[in-house]
């Protein structure tokens, strides 16, 4: 009998129709995975075979708009979820209702965040304080007619390849000697699928999964720190003898795991890669040959991708694979790249209420941070010198200059963009971008005169921490003897002054927490949620939400 290994994930809900998802498994062996809702909508696939695992996208059909239906999903025609005896309420699919013309769309409510270390187990506590995820896993399972959100945008290091838990230290060390590079980090697929195995069957995490809808993007920590920060730093890790295992692996459990969600079941069906890895008795080879190429050619693969809600648009870019990194032409989006991005922008002008951005890495930083990091490529590119210019890479790597301001003119790049869609009669009333990595949250806006409000908002982590000395060096990078180092940082480089100004108007805010974006037609409200620890003698990661923002962002309908 086929036994469900992880999922189900609740992945793609069609807003446009209203009638359609999929839903993400991963079983023991061969079979057919199906999935069968409470109101007769359903679906069925045959599992694929990757690297001895196997997979399956479920697409679900009949499903009516505006409605919340239970489901049960079977391997072999046997139940495997819900699990027998859950404490759990049922894993539920609910469908956008789809607004008639002239009447406005319905709320969409999206939380997002970043940087999820997997929860230790309940019998103890971990050094990160409550997981916020399992806190409102914990809160939504508590209470049925609590709001939930439409989506889980989750926006970068779902998984940590280099930083493991001490389970996980051991369950390496019974495999190989840790001894040999690259020690205790993930060194193949097998060793991936660890990492998913620890985050995912987290009892809150897993129904929260199976119940809200998800979409994902890879940061540096799903691959190696840093990953693709300078061109001198990717020819050193080329040079080693396990980064090519590495990052193939960690390109194909992507995919596997979190890219295929990512996409609608008409996008399913016309990827050629999905398609033959299907139709495969093993599709291992031709993941890895695809993996393969978009490492050595990121011009190959595209990971980013477009999301409508009704009147609210999300375009979720690839900020880590998808760069040039030569010193005499880095950019953080390869040029296909940054004319993908352009044309969904500026794509059905007056069509859209809101446009989301989400990047990883945040367009806006601390003023400080900003001048340092365009200061910093400066130096790499050789403005004062060989000698400053080897200064420079060091500097690079050890402090994480590797933000859109590394890349000068991809930052211009982006802030061009933004202020030609926010600008004009049919201009939408918000531009968001959505983005974490940096391990606390902030609110800044640019000064754009005549536009759409446009806001950086910034979300991390979901489960992590940060030293004393960072939450400092953030403050002073929005203070104003931050702004008067930064200067001279700029005076130093040559570098000019950033094409735009911008200014903090929200935070920072420290510990593990999520932003939720509500949207109403034209308007737009922002929550920040953060976990603390709970009350009593429960299990110590699991706490309670606290909001500490809730602000309108525009005018109200």
């Amino acid at each position: 009998m086929a036994v469900l290994r992880l999922g189900p994930l609740l992945r793609h809900v069609d807003w446009d129709r209203g009638d359609a998802a999929t839903i993400w498994v991963e079983a023991d062996r061969p079979c057919t995975a199906e999935v069968r809702c409470a109101d007769g909508a359903g679906g069925s696939v045959r599992t694929f075979q990757i690297a001895g695992h196997h997979y399956a996208v479920i697409p679900v059909t009949g499903l009516a708009p505006g409605t919340s239906t239970a489901y049960e999903v079977l391997l072999d025609g046997m139940r495997v979820w819900p699990l027998p005896g859950s404490a759990f309420p049922p894993s539920t699919i609910t469908m956008p209702a789809v607004a008639a013309p002239g009447r406005a769309a319905p709320e969409l409510r999206i939380t997002f965040g970043s940087c999820r270390q997997a929860a230790p187990p309940a019998d103890r506590r971990g050094p990160h304080g409550p997981d916020a995820l399992d806190t409102l896993a914990a809160r939504l399972a508590a209470d049925p007619d609590e709001r939930r959100p439409d989506v889980l945008l989750l926006l970068g290091d779902q998984v940590y390849a280099d930083q493991l838990s001490r389970e996980t230290r051991q369950w390496l060390a019974a495999r190989r000697d840790l001894r040999d590079a690259p020690g205790a980090e993930v060194a193949d697929y097998e060793e991936y699928t660890r990492l998913y195995y620890e985050s995912w069957l987290d009892p809150e995490i897993r129904w929260l999964l199976s119940t809200v809808p998800s979409l994902q993007m890879f940061d540096d920590h799903d691959v190696v720190d840093d990953w693709n920060t300078s061109a001198a730093w990717l020819a050193e890790m080329r040079a080693t003898a396990w980064w090519q295992e590495r990052v193939l692996s960690g390109l194909m459990s992507y995919w596997v795991y979190q890219h295929l969600g990512n996409l609608s079941p008409a996008e399913l069906a016309a990827d050629a890669l999905y398609q033959a890895v299907r139709k495969s008795p093993d599709g291992t080879d031709a993941l890895r040959a695809f993996a393969a190429a978009a490492d050595a050619d990121p011009g190959s693969a595209r990971w980013s991708y477009r999301r409508d809600f009704g009147r609210s648009r999300l375009l979720m870019v690839d900020t880590r694979a998808a760069r040039v990194l030569a010193e005499d032409g880095r950019a953080m989006l390869a040029p296909a790249e940054q004319q993908w991005l352009r044309d969904n922008a500026l794509a059905g002008r007056g069509d859209c209420d809101h446009l989301l951005i989400g990047s990883s890495l945040p367009w806006l930083m601390p003023p400080l941070i900003h001048d340092a990091e365009v200061w910093n490529a400066a130096l790499c590119r050789g403005e004062r010198g060989p000698r400053w210019a080897r200064i420079g890479e060091d500097l690079r790597r050890r402090s994480d200059l590797e933000h859109w301001a590394a890349f000068p003119a991809s930052f211009a790049a982006l802030s061009d963009l933004i202020e030609e869609v926010a600008t004009g009669p049919r201009a939408p009333a918000t531009v968001c971008v959505l983005s974490g990595d940096v391990h606390h949250a902030y609110v800044a806006e640019p000064r754009i005169p005549g536009t759409a409000r446009v806001f950086q908002l910034t979300c991390s982590p979901v489960h992590n921490s940060v030293h004393t000395l960072v939450k400092w060096g953030f403050r002073l990078g929005w203070s104003r003897v931050g702004r008067w180092l930064g200067r001279g940082l700029s005076r130093h480089g040559r570098t000019g002054r950033p094409p735009l100004g911008w200014r903090r108007t929200g935070g920072p805010w420290f510990g593990n927490q999520l932003m939720t974006l509500a949207l109403s037609g034209r308007s737009a409200r922002l929550r920040l949620d953060q976990a603390r620890r709970g009350r009593g003698r429960g299990p110590g990661r699991r706490g309670r939400l606290v909001t500490v923002l809730n602000r309108q962002l525009t005018a109200q309908d």
